[in-house]
């Protein structure tokens, strides 16, 4: 597979996506600058970085099949998590409510519209399958892996903070972090295998009818 005019436009859009979500929610949360630059980079920077994480999926690709998809469902994961981020900060923002029962309200909304972001881009654009039709089904199933990569992602980064001490003079702050990161790791991985053989396995083309003649 190689890099098409399709997947140019859609990592670019992606991309752009995820930068202005960024931006506005690193703003939100006061922290105008990274490394000494303005967020406001990662408009322009994002797009970048999608377009070659989609390239680096193709390349290694002619090795390892595996990765002709993964560079594209990589670069959605990172914006759903955007658009995940983007809403619940929204709602923060104009509720100025962080904890109790409405926030919990929020965070499933959130999770609900960024899964249905997921669900979208990857039947059209990582797996491909507009013509498998799908439907309520296909949307269930979908969801249904999604829930399941998330409590992985709760299990696993939960497993890392509370039964492994830190390595390499970590503070907790940090190590609750790597938690976190090994648990979307985990999580990542299983949504796409579960993605593929379930949700959007391809059905093997059925052989044609042929009669016999005698």
């Amino acid at each position: 597979m190689r890099f098409t005019k399709k997947d140019l436009f859609f990592s670019v859009v992606t991309g752009l996506t995820t930068g202005i979500i960024a931006w506005r929610v690193l703003l939100f949360l006061d922290k105008p600058e990274f490394f000494g630059y303005s967020v406001m980079y990662l408009v322009f920077i994002m797009p970048i970085l999608w377009i070659l994480g989609v390239n680096l999926g193709y390349f290694l690709g002619r090795w390892i099949t595996f990765f002709n998809q993964f560079g594209r469902f990589a670069a959605i994961g990172f914006t759903n998590f955007a658009v995940y981020s983007g809403i619940l900060n929204l709602f923060i923002g104009h509720t100025g409510i962080t904890r109790g029962s409405w926030f919990s309200v929020f965070a499933a909304v959130s999770f609900v519209v960024a899964a249905t972001h997921s669900y979208i881009w990857n039947k059209y654009w990582v797996f491909e399958s507009a013509e498998s039709g799908g439907g309520a089904s296909e949307f269930g199933k979908f969801f249904t892996v999604t829930v399941l990569a998330g409590l992985i992602n709760v299990v696993v980064a939960s497993g890392v903070v509370n039964f492994i001490d830190p390595v390499f003079n970590i503070r907790a702050e940090g190590w609750a972090n790597v938690g976190g990161i090994l648990g979307s790791a985990a999580a990542l991985l299983f949504s796409f295998v579960g993605y593929r053989l379930i949700v959007f396995k391809k059905k093997s083309p059925e052989p044609p009818n042929v009669i016999s003649q005698v």
